[in-house]
């Protein structure tokens, strides 16, 4: 049964659109490397989808470049000229604008000022006056974070030392029952300071708690080295 005569027009349904499209690309491509082996020919094919996607055939025994240039060849064009003459263009924009940020850098660090008149000096002063406000704030800024982080250490260390103190009392009186704190309605917590950043010495005056040991020598000073 004969086949019949399909007619060219564009796929209004773009799921049949793009199964053409990838049947046919890859048939095409297929015929590319035929006449590649076949006829010892050079193709190289560059397509585009609707979606924008690149597909490329090139013979193995070429590449892209070494097509162009035999296009050009043949029709003795350049298509370069143009593009080179695009890329000196933006390379040279590219040279000034490097050339004058390095000129406003030299100015803003006191160098290439005799040149400038009393506007572009008053301007200048004024950005830099500006840039050390701007550097100043950031500063204090640092610093003040600073200062809170360590007041949040110090704090943490001196609950770490007060805990440790408590601990080293509760030893104390647990491994000797004779002994306590004196409950007389004042603190125990006195603090001894070296100069220089010495250590420092908590002392803890203990009570006997037997009766039977309050003549003689009566409390005695049992004191804690500090840790820093």
């Amino acid at each position: 049964m004969a086949r019949g005569k399909i007619q060219i027009k564009r796929i209004e349904n773009s799921t049949n659109r793009q199964v053409t499209y990838s049947k046919r690309r890859n048939g095409l491509f297929k015929k590319a490397n035929e006449l590649t082996v076949l006829c010892d020919a050079k193709v190289s094919i560059i397509m585009f989808s609707s979606t924008n996607k690149l597909h490329e055939f090139i013979s193995p025994s070429t590449n892209t470049k070494e097509i162009y240039d035999l296009y050009q060849k043949a029709l003795g064009v350049d298509i370069w000229s143009t593009h080179y003459a695009r890329m000196q263009e933006d390379l040279k924009k590219l040279k000034d604008i490097n050339r004058m940020l390095q000129r406003e850098i030299r100015r803003r660090m006191g160098d290439c000022l005799d040149d400038m008149g009393i506007e572009e000096l008053q301007c200048l002063e004024q950005d830099v006056e500006n840039a050390v406000k701007v550097i100043r704030e950031r500063k204090y800024k640092v610093i003040s974070n600073q200062i809170d982080t360590h007041k949040k250490k110090s704090r943490n260390l001196e609950e770490i030392h007060r805990g440790l103190l408590q601990e080293l009392v509760s030893m104390d009186a647990r491994d000797d029952p004779r002994y306590g704190l004196v409950d007389n309605g004042a603190e125990y917590e006195h603090v001894l300071g070296f100069p220089h950043g010495g250590p420092s010495i908590l002392a803890l005056r203990l009570q006997p708690s037997d009766p039977n040991l309050h003549s003689g020598a009566g409390s005695c000073l049992t004191t804690y080295t500090l840790l820093e």
